[in-house]
């Protein structure tokens, strides 16, 4: 959980320079791979709704009704409120609302969760808390079949 905040490559090369693609040793081959981040870092926050992060970091605050990201992390001494829901989610430090982790959810040591929380797996490491209510997502959603159900008409 102790990164630093920047990768040390820009978002956008600087003008005047080669594509990505074009510049010797570049690692053109991760773009793709490399997901939308935003990192709230100590002693900043924010509230409001975060849109179209595919990873988000807390190390700061956040105070959010409702919150869609692919990944969450919350570091050590962040802290999130609100409503999240995410696809996998990491806590070393405290969410105060409510979580829905769609794939797995792990509580790291100094983590702490209060409120309610729904996830498919969960991993909680000795020392990390989990006040209120756990949901265990059991299933995946299913599609509606074609001529299955109420909502066929004949």
């Amino acid at each position: 959980m102790s990164r630093p905040p920047f990768s040390g490559s820009p978002a956008a090369p600087p003008p005047g320079s080669a594509p990505a693609a074009q510049r010797p040793g570049s690692a053109s081959a991760r773009a793709p791979a490399e997901k939308r981040t935003l990192t709230i870092g100590r002693g900043i926050s924010v509230q409001g709704v975060v849109q179209d992060a595919e990873r988000l970091v807390i190390e700061g605050t956040v105070e959010s009704t409702i919150l869609h990201a692919m990944e969450l992390m919350v570091a050590q001494g962040g802290v999130f409120r609100g409503e999240v829901e995410v696809e996998d989610a990491e806590v070393g430090g405290t969410i105060d609302g409510t979580l829905t982790a769609r794939g797995s959810l792990i509580v790291r040591a100094t983590g702490k969760v209060l409120g309610t929380a729904r996830c498919r797996r969960l991993q909680v490491e000795d020392g990390g808390q989990i006040t209120g209510r756990i949901e265990m997502i059991t299933e995946a959603p299913r599609p509606a079949e074609p001529g299955r159900g109420p909502e066929t008409a004949d």
